[in-house]
């Protein structure tokens, strides 16, 4: 299988010790690519010397809204510098993580809505897909999105929404990520919207560390998991593994551009 993992944070702290071991046992398991993403302007420049030194890594910048005490009027300006400064390289595929996260304790919603809108703003300005980070705010997000329209669509992360959640997000032109939540035998929803959903809708991650598949319990989350997410979603589509990691394959490359 190939295999393309939409979205991880490789250069969280927690692969410190064993990153190029991680990297070297993921790509032997047919992981291709992998997108690595930003959610704070101060780990940006980390991010991008990974991307930088690795055959195969993408990154994406965003300010993601569960940090939103860490961010500062004026990295929405640094994030324009930086899409402004890469405009030409496709090693930068993405705008995000952003979003509405309504989950945390007493969110700051209005705060959370401006910085979403703004960064909306900037992936239709520098023409870039969008990676959401959405938590119990689905309705608010889709109507910012039927607002401001980002043209080069994206990918709703981690969606564990509803069916009807679901084709608003595909009406939108984004496809939806699915990792390990949904590999757990008690995720009896996601089970049956995974069922329900066109195979060309879906893109495979791992958002590692976090969010370990069901074949992993109590290990640390890694890109090298991504096939075993993949056999266990193919299970409960009805596909073949080779089906689904083609499709998300097939699907990844389409969003972002690249050739297949």
């Amino acid at each position: 299988m190939r295999l393309i993992d939409t979205h991880n944070h490789l250069d969280f702290p927690p692969f410190d010790d064993d990153r190029a071991a991680v990297l070297e046992r993921a790509r032997a398991r047919g992981v291709e690519r992998q997108v690595i993403i930003g959610v704070y302007q101060a780990h940006w420049q980390r991010l991008w010397d990974l991307v930088g030194r690795e055959p195969g890594l993408y990154a994406t910048l965003g300010l993601h809204p569960a940090f939103l005490h860490r961010h500062r009027p004026a990295h929405l300006a640094e994030l324009r510098e930086w899409l402004q400064r890469l405009a030409g390289d496709d090693r930068l595929c993405a705008i995000g993580e952003v979003g509405l996260d309504y989950y945390i304790e007493n969110p700051d919603k209005p705060r959370q809505q401006e910085l979403f809108e703004a960064q909306l703003e900037l992936a239709n300005e520098f023409e870039r897909p969008v990676l959401l980070h959405v938590r119990r705010a689905h309705a608010a997000v889709v109507a910012t999105l039927k607002r401001l329209r980002p043209a080069r669509g994206g990918i709703a992360h981690a969606f564990s929404g509803s069916y009807e959640e679901a084709r608003e997000y595909i009406r939108l032109g984004f496809r939806l990520g699915l990792g390990g939540a949904g590999t757990w035998p008690q995720a009896l929803r996601m089970h049956k919207v995974l069922r329900q959903l066109p195979l060309d809708s879906i893109v495979l991650e791992t958002d590692a560390p976090d969010i370990t598949p069901h074949a992993h319990a109590g290990e640390r989350n890694s890109p090298e998991f991504l096939p075993d997410i993949c056999v266990a979603l193919a299970e409960i589509r009805g596909v073949s593994p080779e089906e689904l990691a083609a499709a998300s394959y097939r699907n990844s490359c389409e969003l972002f551009g690249w050739e297949p």
